[in-house]
């Protein structure tokens, strides 16, 4: 590996622990839209919430694409992000993911390097194999009641993909005369001044596939531990084992989605992760719907069913003081030996999301810029 690409490292890919926090602290933003809120509410948040982890020195911030789901406002990452980049100067804004099978290779190549002529060395592009939805909205977005989330197929989507992002069909390749634009063909045109840089690739995943497939191409890898946590361990051992030095990477390089939420005091964070939990129960059983206030979430009749699921949901969130959302953080960057923690706050109101990430950048005395 060049000493070009090891100083693109910490720009690129790599982080720097800020304060006395133990790995990078980054944001991932599901754009939650609470009952009593609009759509317009929430990108307002996001702007808000961009800003600040911009100025309190969080690594990145990444949204999430996610369909057909009422409290969550951000099906088009692509559009988000432009936004964000044009309130915002540093931080690197990325997607977490954007769901590949999804979406034309070319379209993504498209988007991200208009991203990248935007807001150029700060946009990280972040791909999952997962639909981010149901599967009958998943067939009406692919316009085929096939879905292609195969094995075979996610790794041949993702070639595509990253030819087009590189400009790099081979002669005779059906594609060899097609570019995405803006990108590198700009650069190597006649009178060309466009940089030839792209976006870096980065592999999501909730399970083992990707997390095999990232170590094996040299990439670098976030795991959902926030909704997937008995399979975090298991999936970051599993992309260490398999990992192959790459132009990219010379050693393994993982976050960790986590779903982390700081109050005043721990009553006060309980109430608030109860908004998040009632949410998720309703999606997993087929009724979404906008974030419920802390009133709604507390009066809610749970049946010993649906108390089991909240409480096994509210174990793999990280909640309470800010001191003891600092120690369930440390414990779990030391637990999983992840290199970054990307920290996500579920909750009802913009306000208190926005509150919970200054507790916790307070609780790590990261600077205040």
């Amino acid at each position: 590996m060049s000493g070009d690409n090891d100083q693109q490292q910490p720009d690129e890919i790599r982080g720097t622990a800020r304060g006395d926090a133990p790995v990078p602290l980054s944001v991932l933003d599901l754009v939650t839209v609470g009952a009593g809120s609009s759509a317009t509410d929430a990108v307002r948040t996001a702007v808000d919430l961009a800003r600040l982890a911009e100025r309190r020195g969080f690594h990145r911030y990444w949204v999430a694409e996610h369909h057909s789901m009422p409290g969550v406002a951000s099906s088009s990452p692509a559009v988000l992000l432009a936004h964000l980049a044009a309130h915002t100067d540093r931080i690197r804004l990325g997607s977490g993911g954007v769901m590949l099978p999804n979406h034309a290779p070319l379209v993504i190549a498209e988007q991200f390097g208009t991203l990248e002529a935007m807001a150029p060395g700060r946009v990280d592009l972040g791909l999952g194999r997962a639909p981010g939805t149901d599967g009958a909205t998943a067939a009406a977005l692919r316009r085929t009641e096939r879905l292609h989330e195969g094995a075979d197929e996610f790794p041949q989507q993702l070639s595509e993909l990253t030819r087009f992002l590189d400009d790099t069909f081979p002669d005779g390749h059906p594609y060899a005369r097609i570019h995405a634009v803006p990108g590198p063909v700009q650069a190597t045109s006649p009178g060309g001044v466009q940089s030839a840089h792209r976006p870096p690739l980065w592999l999501l995943g909730s399970s083992g596939f990707s997390a095999r497939l990232a170590g094996t191409l040299g990439l670098p890898f976030a795991f959902a531990h926030h909704f997937s946590a008995a399979n975090t361990v298991p999936a970051l051992d599993l992309y260490r084992a398999s990992f192959r030095p790459s132009e990219v990477l010379a050693e393994p390089y993982a976050l960790i989605g986590v779903a982390a939420l700081a109050a005043e005091d721990e009553r006060e964070a309980r109430r608030q992760v109860m908004t998040g939990a009632l949410s998720m129960l309703r999606l997993r059983t087929g009724a979404p719907g906008l974030v419920p206030s802390p009133e709604e979430a507390a009066a809610y009749p749970y049946n010993s069913h649906e108390r089991d699921f909240v409480d096994n949901w509210l174990a793999t969130i990280v909640h309470g003081t800010p001191d003891a959302v600092r120690q369930g953080l440390d414990d779990l960057a030391k637990r999983t030996g992840a290199d970054e923690l990307m920290l996500t706050a579920n909750a009802h109101g913009g306000a208190t999301r926005l509150r919970s990430y200054e507790l916790i950048a307070d609780a790590y005395g990261l600077p205040r810029g």
